[in-house]
């Protein structure tokens, strides 16, 4: 009689425990849970300190950390990140002060070393682990995929900018310079580029609410398969999830920690990039902002200075523009088709699918735009005209047309023109 464990005097194989698959019902809950943490990106409005402090302490006892002794608010990235400069070492308040930056922060030894790591990395590493170790690591990046398709580049994207606008508006407030792109040029004090130093600064703070891309991973990776609610990164990630549906960005170190208020506005247009014309893109209770144009960073009183929808506008105005990203904002709100009548431009090329125009720009690559008809009427029987940019080499409207599908004119051959 052989043993249960043999056959034919052989061992038997283990069986392996087959791995979970993700099924339609997954997806469908991962982008559930991608669509509202894109909600908890966006969201404005006062934080909740009570929440956001209750997550942070739990965060540090989940990481094995003493919590912090005090938590100081800040009304934006800006005041928050001018402050960790004083806690790095880099500048005391009285030599920030006489250039400019008022600042309130605690000393750095007080403050203690910066554990941003032993928190977010941590987290990240324990989470991914749990994950993987469940679905394989086949599925988990799967999943992983299915999130960040949708809010890696909205999310990290809006971060950079912040971190852009902070040395921006650092450097304004020492040099007097407020042009958009004047970035750690010229303000020193101590011999340290006062811009840098706070824009390095954002680098040690965690995201609160931008940290919702990673976060949506795991969220809803927890909804398809409740087993990772038993895991050890879900205390941490719970913790997290609530500092990032309460409040801003915030800088852990060993004693302290400096936390940011959450905008008070944001808009952005249907692509995600920040987009305002009418004040700014990006607010904070402070005075903290962000002006933008499809995404392009513009003076504050740029769009209001060209008067209500551009009446302020003509086609001299536009050429004499000496910026020339300032120069294709100001084409856009005018208008091309206006523009292009106005200079009695004459189409380079005519076909079945559009229309091609080129303008000639001083100091500037020429704008080459297809004119295209949608052959879908609207609700009230009109139709509408869009306007299509196309690299300055296209030579047919068909060609134009074709490359924004990512394809040749040879390759393009629609079943319908929509």
């Amino acid at each position: 009689m052989t043993s249960p464990a043999t056959t034919h005097g052989t061992s038997a194989a283990p069986q392996r425990q087959a791995l979970p698959e993700l099924t339609l019902a997954h997806r469908a809950a991962l982008a559930e849970a991608a669509d509202e943490w894109a909600a908890v990106a966006a969201a404005t409005g006062a934080a909740d300190r009570a929440v956001a402090e209750a997550g942070i302490r739990e965060a540090y006892r989940a990481a094995g950390l003493a919590e912090p002794s005090k938590i100081l608010w800040y009304d934006s990235p800006l005041a928050a990140a001018v402050a960790a400069t004083v806690v790095a070492g880099a500048f005391k308040p009285q030599e920030l002060a006489a250039a400019g930056l008022r600042v309130r922060a605690p000393a750095g030894s007080r403050a203690g070393r910066c554990v941003r790591d032993k928190l977010r990395a941590a987290a990240w590493e324990r989470a991914r682990t749990d994950a993987a170790s469940l679905l394989g690591q086949t599925a988990w990046a799967q999943a992983w995929h299915e999130v960040s398709e949708r809010l890696w580049a909205p999310t990290t994207g809006l971060a950079a900018r912040v971190r852009t606008g902070v040395e921006e508006a650092v450097e304004a407030a020492v040099t007097g310079t407020r042009t958009p792109g004047a970035r750690g040029t010229a303000g020193t004090v101590a011999g340290r580029p006062v811009a840098a130093e706070a824009r390095a600064a954002t680098l040690d703070a965690l995201g609160g609410q931008h940290d919702a891309a990673w976060l949506a991973a795991f969220d809803g990776l927890r909804r398809c398969f409740p087993a990772l609610d038993d895991s050890p990164s879900a205390p941490v990630l719970d913790a997290f999830g609530r500092i990032a549906r309460s409040a801003g960005w915030w800088w852990p170190y060993e004693n302290f920690v400096l936390a940011a208020e959450r905008p008070t506005a944001l808009h952005r247009d249907e692509n995600a990039r920040l987009h305002s014309g009418d004040g700014p893109a990006l607010a904070f209770p402070d005075g903290f902002a962000l002006h933008a144009w499809r995404g392009m960073p513009i003076p504050a009183d740029f769009v209001s200075g060209l008067g209500p929808q551009g009446s302020g506008l003509d086609a001299t105005r536009i050429r004499r523009e000496d910026n020339a990203e300032l120069r294709r904002v100001m084409l856009e709100i005018y208008g091309y088709d206006r523009y292009l009548a106005e200079v009695g431009a004459r189409p380079l090329h005519r076909d079945a699918t559009g229309v091609l125009w080129r303008i000639e720009l001083p100091n500037d690559e020429p704008v080459v735009m297809v004119e295209v008809l949608n052959s879908t009427p609207e609700p009230d029987g009109t139709t509408r005209t869009y306007w299509l940019r196309v690299p300055p080499t296209t030579r047919t409207a068909r060609e134009g047309v074709a490359w924004t599908f990512g394809l040749t004119a040879s390759e393009y051959h629609p079943a319908r023109e929509t």
